[in-house]
């Protein structure tokens, strides 16, 4: 069979892969999703068993990181099936990361399990910390389930990385208790430029563009921020505040072209592969996923697909028009 690795047209090796399971979820996040979205039909979805071979496949070609998202990955039904056949990479070795990214409305049931399959490290989005923005903004969400969460994945000795869409007339006001509470509970923490997609209005689009510039400027008023190098080859650049020694990160797709370094691909929950988070360009990997019990196919079609990853993507606020924008909404590519 061809195992040659995955290398793009910029020569860039392709290690890892991000999965979203279901496109559903119980929050309805506002700059993610409609409040009455349709849902797409069951027939659809990958099976579990698609996605695992999907992912097994992938593996094979030389993805050393796998990261499953949604809509919401945990509500998806039996998804710690999923986990543990996908799990037994990890004791091989051909394996060297499986996490997920969560609302966290669902970790106090599942925080156990994922750590035990081998799961170190997970990524939970919250925006606000003050429980009636919270319901506002995530339309169907509760805090305190959120809280509860995350306390069972510390119990269960999971590193957990809080994601924090910065948006302004929202949580600015909240910069210095997110920064401080993630200091106590021990949770690193990246704040993300709210991004273009799903067909929001543009001028809701920017009324809550916060630039990270601005918020960076303001953290350096309390704080010293010391700039890392490291790169986990993805778009979060990292400071370590001195005074408190926790990492923080920031994702700029807007004011920063990320690209040079990108080592990721994205598969939708329908077996769309996505080669830049930025761009419409995708390839249907689920038709011959389903044509053929041999992967043959499957891996040509990868293979042509990654020929076409682009250098970087394309989006732009600078013009007070959104350019670039996705039509797609940000819950449909799993973030």
């Amino acid at each position: 069979m061809d195992h040659a690795p995955l290398i793009d047209p910029f020569a860039r090796p392709i290690s890892y892969l991000r999965v979203s399971v279901t496109d559903r979820c119980d929050f309805r996040c506002t700059y993610c999703m409609a409040e009455h979205m349709q849902f797409l039909p069951k027939k659809e979805l990958l099976t579990l068993e698609e996605l695992d071979r999907l992912c097994s496949t992938f593996i094979g070609l030389g993805v050393k990181k796998l990261r499953i998202t949604g809509g919401e990955p945990l509500v998806r039904r039996d998804i710690m099936t999923f986990f543990r056949t996908i799990s037994r990479h990890l004791e091989t070795g051909a394996l060297d990361e499986l996490t997920l990214t969560t609302n966290g409305s669902q970790l106090a049931r599942f925080a156990d399990d994922l750590a035990a399959l081998g799961v170190k490290r997970i990524n939970v989005s919250l925006d606000t910390l003050d429980a009636d923005k919270f319901a506002a903004i995530t339309r169907w969400g509760r805090l305190d389930q959120v809280k509860a969460g995350l306390e069972a994945a510390k119990r269960a000795g999971l590193r957990v990385k809080i994601n924090t869409v910065a948006l302004k007339g929202f949580n600015e006001d909240e910069l210095f208790d997110l920064v401080d509470w993630c200091a106590a509970e021990g949770f690193d923490l990246t704040f993300i430029e709210v991004m273009p997609m799903g067909e929001m209005g543009e001028e809701m689009r920017l009324d809550q563009y916060w630039p990270l510039s601005d918020l960076r400027a303001r953290l350096a008023e309390r704080f010293t921020p010391e700039e890392l190098s490291e790169s986990t080859g993805g778009p979060a650049r990292y400071v370590r505040l001195a005074q408190t020694q926790q990492k923080i990160g920031f994702i700029t797709p807007l004011t920063h072209n990320f690209c040079e370094n990108c080592n990721r691909v994205r598969v939708t929950c329908t077996g769309e592969l996505f080669m830049c988070l930025g761009q419409e360009d995708n390839a249907d990997l689920r038709a011959p996923l389903r044509a053929s019990g041999d992967n043959t196919a499957l891996i040509a079609a990868i293979r042509a697909a990654i020929s076409r990853k682009p250098k970087g993507h394309d989006f732009d606020y600078s013009r007070q028009t959104v350019a670039g924008q996705m039509t797609r909404h940000m819950s449909h590519t799993g973030g």
